[in-house]
């Protein structure tokens, strides 16, 4: 077996170490299934060095989520900044959304997988970094339509569909024989915009 990667002496860092076989272990064994001690001999943490960064199981499960979603956001916000045609904002958020599950599939599963698992107070302050994500995608589909650039579909199925399209990439998405995340978010854009089919008046492109 290849030697386990040395423990960061950082504090953030061993943190980030910590959430990442957290994160491993709970996408292969599922949540209720595992415990602190599976992370421990992972991850090479004492388990009174991982005490002192979460009081519970709960507290480890919402910092994994809490980590994506924050990191997302911040990604997702430098990258808009200054970018104002809406196809290109959404673009632009597909492609974030899908670099970052792509390069942290487990974290993906875990997100996907255990968000009925997490339990009050945790499960309303993810729903706050929830909030402001849905509002930011929202944001983007408001502008498509005034342009007259999106279908008259309801914003939140529109906003959510997408969500679905993007999330279950990591079921079969093969990084050897798929598009990438920039290809992956085109199509996936044309496919919001424009459904799958040519309609008259397009060309191959959906355009």
């Amino acid at each position: 077996m290849p030697d386990r990667a040395p423990i960061p002496r950082d504090a953030e860092a061993k943190l980030e170490h910590i959430l990442r076989h957290a994160a491993n272990i709970f996408a292969s064994r599922g949540f209720g299934a595992s415990s602190i001690r599976e992370i421990s001999r992972s991850s090479g943490v004492s388990l009174s060095g991982l005490y002192y960064y979460f009081e519970s199981k709960q507290k480890l499960l919402y910092l994994i989520q809490s980590n994506a979603f924050t990191s997302i956001l911040h990604s997702l916000e430098a990258r808009l900044e200054g970018v104002r045609d809406p196809r290109e904002r959404l673009l632009l958020f597909i492609q974030n959304h899908l670099e970052y599950f792509m390069e942290h599939p487990a974290e993906m599963k875990v997100l996907s997988h255990e968000e009925d698992a997490i339990e009050e107070p945790f499960r309303k302050e993810l729903l706050s970094i929830k909030r402001r994500y849905y509002t930011l995608a929202r944001g983007i589909f408001d502008e498509l339509n005034r342009e007259g650039r999106a279908a008259h579909l309801s914003p939140r199925v529109a906003v959510l569909s997408l969500y679905g399209m993007m999330n279950w990439v990591y079921k079969w998405h093969r990084p050897k024989t798929d598009p990438g995340a920039a290809e992956l978010a085109e199509s996936m854009a044309g496919i919001f915009l424009h459904g799958i089919l040519n309609g008259p008046g397009r060309g191959p492109g959906g355009k």
